[in-house]
């Protein structure tokens, strides 16, 4: 068996790579390493509107009860929520069935830690072994996991976790996380057909502001069908026809937020950042004056904060890099140009709702237009040329590599930046090349392409 965890999660097509059988032993096997000592543990289950949701759902309740564990099930809600009320009701662990941006036959299993931190490789790597091993303790009688909050199962008005208590917690959590009033903003939200469509139009609203959603209206087929963050026409002409001040993209789960301006133009995760940043260090919550992003933002974000006084950190390609960063340093900001923005103070992975709270309360705060508030970031010309290999990691290591990236980037100066890195999933070396000047910017990366594949 391959590796199970990529790097967010168990995802895989569903009811094909990723079964029900494979759920269930996933679960159960989560139930052993993360509820070690508890005596009635407990694990908060969330997923995505995706009809193969509730198949998967299905299984990984089976698993985890069969284990043991207590399940508060919370519904059709975003991954953050999942994080958060996994912390809120003291779970053992939270599990999220999503996909996230990817199509709707796709399909995953997030797990989080107690306290709704995402797992460390230790961690996977027992769950992955026991999976292997295809066998764990099935208590039997009184010892067997209960279902709390299930939508088929009548709960009184006093329970703590009946689906309308869990979206209301995480409602009014986004919304004291705000800190302002949005009235008199008018933005168009594209839920993506997910797991927001319900709670990010309600958070809105109770924040003050107008809200014109679209694709808030999942049939467990239509998630991420030519709307959220990953195609983001819709939402430019919807905000240009109803006059808006703004336009935000959620994705399938939630965990991301890309923007538009009055006119349509995109603002992308680099921009938002900077503009986040730029308050919170202004209100002194920005910690230690620093932004953490990965590699892959762009220059334009770099000389934005350097210019404003602000110190970047960063970290390799993808948000657990960000989020293991956040932590370390104890910095209050971060996250990638593909919209995923960590807020530590108010949760514990990318949380797309709240990056739109938090973009119009800016809004809100300077009674400027996005347009302006993102000018700060100027972007640089970047080119991206992906080269097939034999051998990703020993191409992207050879000293004759090396060497021309080192050259590549003594040319360049402050001017640019080169960044050659194996793909994560592909046998593929991935060369980017920054450069103020495009036509240099084409040229160097043509030039470390023709060497990378000769190698």
């Amino acid at each position: 068996m391959g590796r199970l965890f990529g790097t967010d999660g168990v995802r895989g097509l569903a009811n094909d790579s990723l079964s029900p059988e494979l759920a269930l032993r996933v679960s159960a096997a989560a139930a052993q390493v993360l509820s070690t000592g508890k005596e009635r543990p407990l694990a908060v289950v969330g997923r995505d509107p995706r009809a193969s949701g509730e198949m998967l759902e299905a299984a990984v309740t089976a698993g985890l009860t069969a284990a043991g564990v207590d399940v508060v099930s919370v519904g059709v809600l975003p991954t953050p929520a999942v994080a958060y009320l996994t912390g809120v009701y003291g779970a053992c662990f939270g599990v999220m069935i999503s996909a996230s941006h990817n199509p709707m036959p796709d399909n995953g299993i997030k797990i989080f830690a107690a306290g709704g931190h995402k797992l460390d490789d230790s961690a996977e790597d027992r769950i992955e072994a026991l999976v292997a091993e295809g066998t764990f303790t099935r208590p039997i009688g009184a010892g067997i996991g209960r279902v709390l909050g299930h939508p088929g199962r009548l709960f009184d008005a006093n329970d703590a976790y009946s689906l309308h208590d869990t979206h209301e917690r995480y409602v009014e959590h986004l919304v004291e996380a705000t800190g302002r009033d949005l009235s008199g903003i008018t933005v168009v939200l594209d839920c993506a057909n997910g797991a927001a469509s319900e709670v990010g139009p309600a958070a809105y609203r109770e924040a003050g502001a107008t809200v014109i959603a679209i694709s808030a209206e999942p049939d467990g087929l239509n998630i991420n069908d030519g709307c959220g963050s990953t195609h983001l026409g819709q939402i430019q002409r919807a905000v240009r026809e109803h006059g808006a001040d703004i336009g935000l993209a959620l994705d399938g789960d939630a965990d991301r937020c890309l923007a538009v301006d009055a006119t349509g133009a995109i603002v992308d995760g680099d921009a938002i950042m900077a503009v986040i940043a730029m308050a919170m260090a202004e209100s002194g919550d920005l910690a230690e004056k620093t932004l953490v992003a990965t590699v892959m933002s762009n220059l334009g974000l770099h000389i934005a904060m350097r210019d404003a006084g602000i110190a970047m950190r960063t970290t390799a390609v993808g948000d657990r890099y960000v989020l293991e960063e956040l932590r370390r340093g104890g910095f209050t900001l971060g996250g990638e140009q593909s919209g995923h923005v960590v807020f530590p103070q108010f949760g514990t992975t990318g949380d797309g709702v709240l990056t739109g709270l938090r973009l119009m309360a800016r809004m809100a705060e300077t009674g400027r237009t996005l347009a302006d508030l993102a000018s700060v970031v100027e972007t640089v010309p970047q080119v991206l040329v992906n080269v097939p290999v034999s051998d990703k990691a020993a191409v992207a290591s050879a000293p004759s590599v090396q060497e021309a990236v080192a050259e590549a980037e003594r040319l360049l100066g402050d001017t640019g930046r080169v960044l050659l890195r194996p793909s994560g999933t592909e046998q593929l070396v991935r060369v980017m090349v920054e450069a103020t000047d495009p036509d240099r910017a084409n040229r160097i990366a043509d030039d470390l392409a023709k060497l990378v594949a000769a190698v």
